[in-house]
Order: structure tokens, then sequence, then C-alpha cells
């Protein structure tokens, strides 16, 4: 079978005939996912892959049954990026028809990152103030959404890239606050009323020791990502009163990410949650990658040929 294999730690995956996985749980791919993580894994900052691998952490496809599914996490070195895959049954859940694969796709890592930490984390509730900090990516476009549908009374989006954090507004946000202008802080703080009550923060660093001081008393602030660098030195009297938990999706359990992800397609078959997709296939992988190590701001999805 065609697929992008890695073949040494920080490199680009090549396209190329690779083994077919054996065993029953099987999946002919139609779309695999694109995800930072990808590049992470590859780059041996988590752990050292055995390679060579298939790369992809994600997909959808049909089991040999028939059945339409979203996988995540397959067992190694069957990764998504191939025509065919392995899977865990325990990370495949079923998917409508009305739901197609590139959003489908998308309320996966993506989606689960945004979604679970606002509604087992922070349980957000009616009323509340919401801040995504990076909200320009995709996790944090699908969090803007999904602060609103939970009922969030305002939501204030903050980012880098201008263009994308204009677009925001379109998805639901009341506020933008461009970062890296100025002084973070201060503008975070200019649109924070009484205090961000809840924090979903995709990029650590001091854009988040900002986003701390702008928090009200007994705010919940999630770290997702760190894109903009890790450990700043946090003040513990900025902490007083308030938490922080660092997120995983994979660390929830998989009856808490089945349920999750079923919420949002759920919420997608009702047109109410959207995420704007760009697809490659596979022969073109090596473009694929180099796109999200650009930090795009728009989900990848790779076809299998």
């Amino acid at each position: 079978m065609r697929a992008a294999v890695l073949e040494a730690v920080g490199e680009t995956p090549h396209v190329k005939d690779f083994e077919e996985p054996g065993g029953q749980d099987i999946v002919t791919v139609t779309l695999a996912g694109c995800n930072p993580v990808d590049i992470v894994l590859a780059s041996s900052e988590l752990l050292t892959p055995s390679i060579p691998l298939v790369v992809g952490q994600e997909g959808v496809g049909f089991t040999d049954d028939g059945t339409r599914v979203y996988f995540n996490s397959p067992p190694m070195p069957f990764g998504s990026w191939a025509e065919r895959a392995a899977f865990d049954p325990d990370r495949a859940f079923t998917i409508p028809e009305t739901v197609d694969d590139d959003l489908a796709v998308a309320l996966g890592i993506a989606g689960l990152a945004a979604w679970l930490p606002l509604t087992r984390h922070a349980e957000l509730s009616a009323g509340q103030s919401v801040l995504v900090l990076g909200a320009t990516g995709v996790v944090g476009s699908i969090a803007v959404q999904a602060a609103k549908i939970l009922g969030a009374g305002r939501v204030v989006a903050a980012g880098r890239n201008k263009d994308a954090l204009q677009k925001t507004r379109d998805l639901g946000a009341d506020a933008l606050v461009e970062l890296g202008g100025g002084d973070d802080a201060e503008a975070l703080k200019e649109e924070a009323g009484d205090g961000y009550d809840v924090v979903l923060d995709m990029v650590y660093g001091e854009p988040f020791l900002a986003a701390l001081e702008s928090s009200a008393p007994q705010a919940t602030l999630v770290t997702v990502g760190e894109g903009a660098g890790g450990a700043p030195e946090v003040p513990f009297r900025s902490l007083m009163g308030r938490t922080h938990v660092g997120h995983n999706n994979n660390v929830m359990g998989n009856a808490v990410m089945r349920q999750g992800y079923q919420e949002l397609i759920g919420l997608a078959e009702q047109k109410r949650i959207a995420v704007e997709t760009v697809r490659y296939d596979l022969e073109d992988a090596g473009k694929a990658w180099q796109a999200q190590t650009e930090s795009p701001h728009v989900k990848i999805g790779i076809v299998p040929k």
C-alpha cells in the first residue's frame, strides 16, 4: 500500500510502498488528519519513535465490515497517512453519513482539545466570560464556537494573525485582542471586564501570564498547547484562588473521549459548528507536512490514493 513513512527522526516523511497492517481491526482510510502532534512525535520531543513508521494520529474510513468510523492513536507503526491503517476499537467512533469526512476529522484531536477543556475541566456555565488564547488556530476557532454554544456571556478571541483573528467574529467572538503588537497584558485587561472566568490557552509562555493577570478570582485556566514557549515563571500569588489545568486528550480516558466526540458530532449534524479545511493528496504529503510546520489556520486533511 502507499503511505507517508517517517524514516529518520526530525525529517519529512516520504510517500512509498509500505506493508499493510494485519489483523482484524483494519480501516480503509478515506481522509487522514494532520496535527501539530504529528510534527512533535516525529521530532522525538516526546519520545523516540521506532522507525520506519507511517505518520498520522487520526483519520476517517471504513472498517472491513463497512462501518464508517473516526479513529485516533492507531497502533504503531501503522499510522493514518496511508491507504489502510490499524486501529484500536476503543479509539474508533462511528460517524453518521450526514457529517462529511473533513469535519469528522477536524472534530477529532482538534475538536476534543477545545470541547473537553470547556466541558470537563472548566465546566463552563451560562453567562461566564471566556478568553480563548490562540484563537486563530484550528483548536481555538472551535473553542470560540463551543464557548458560545455552551452559553458563555462573553467570548474574547486573542491571537497574533490579524486576518485569522478577524474570522473569529463570524464564529461568535464578542471581542478581539491582537497579541504581539505591544503590551499584551494591558490589551487583555481592557477586554476582561471583571476578569475572565475561563481561559482556554493554546500558547502558554508570556501570553499565559498576561491572561492569568486578567482572570477573575476562582477562574479556571486550561493550557492545551505551548505555541509561544513553555515554562513561564508563574508567581504563586497569581495562582491563588484559581485553577490551572494542563490538558491532554489521551489522559481523559476512552469513554470520555468517545462521549465528547459524539457530542461534537451531534452539534455538527445540527450545523452549529464549522471548521475551515484544506485537502492534500497522499502523494503530496511532504507539502502538507511543511504547511503544518508553518502553523496553518485551517485543518489539513490527507486523501489516500
